[in-house]
């Protein structure tokens, strides 16, 4: 089983960006948090989320296309590799998420990206951030355009969750690390 410190001497072999470091520990923290929800191993859920995007610096143009045979050779275990390959879904590949560790990497992956815009912006960070607050920010398209709302609606579907539930989850997993993530507001110094 990938543990978080193996997961993250994976990733610093291939991730030097700052913005992709921070994503990997969104998506981490966040996974811990839906690993909590569904009774799974936070520090292994976490770990799969920090290595999603193993290849992506490298490779941004073949996302995920060497990430199966490279991490296999490291001796990360299948269903690890598996899970991670599961969040290019429909996008990149045809691995359909299917456990609730695969669906909940495919869903948090772009609603982190969310989440952080919105703390970003406000005086106290996430430490204050309410789902509305977050919602009505997810309902305007315009607002952190980049991250696709229709796959984390897919997502949450395959889930079987309100997009809200689901936010909810993400930001106090993410609240509890507001620090490390950059997230502790404007008006905080």
């Amino acid at each position: 089983m990938l543990t978080l410190e193996r997961a993250r001497e994976l990733n610093g072999t291939m991730v030097t960006e700052e913005h992709l470091i921070l994503h990997a520990l969104n998506v981490s923290y966040a996974m811990g948090a839906m690993a909590e929800h569904f009774g799974g191993d936070k520090e292994h859920w976490e770990a799969v989320g920090f290595l999603h995007d193993y290849d992506y610096e490298k490779y941004p143009e073949e996302h995920l296309k060497h990430t199966e045979k490279e991490l296999l050779a490291e001796g990360v275990d299948p269903d690890d590799v598996r899970a991670i390959l599961s969040h290019g879904y429909g996008i990149i590949n045809d691995v359909e998420p299917v456990t609730d560790m695969e669906k909940s990497l495919f869903t948090v992956d772009e609603l982190t990206g969310i989440i952080q815009a919105c703390a970003r912006m406000r005086p106290n960070g996430i430490s204050d951030l309410e789902v509305k607050s977050f919602m009505k920010k997810f309902k305007d398209k315009r607002f952190a355009a980049k991250c696709d709302r229709a796959l984390i609606n897919q997502g949450c579907e395959m889930l079987g969750m309100e997009v809200k539930d689901v936010a909810a989850i993400c930001i106090e997993g993410m609240r509890a690390h507001a620090e490390e993530l950059g997230l502790t507001g404007t008006g905080a110094e």
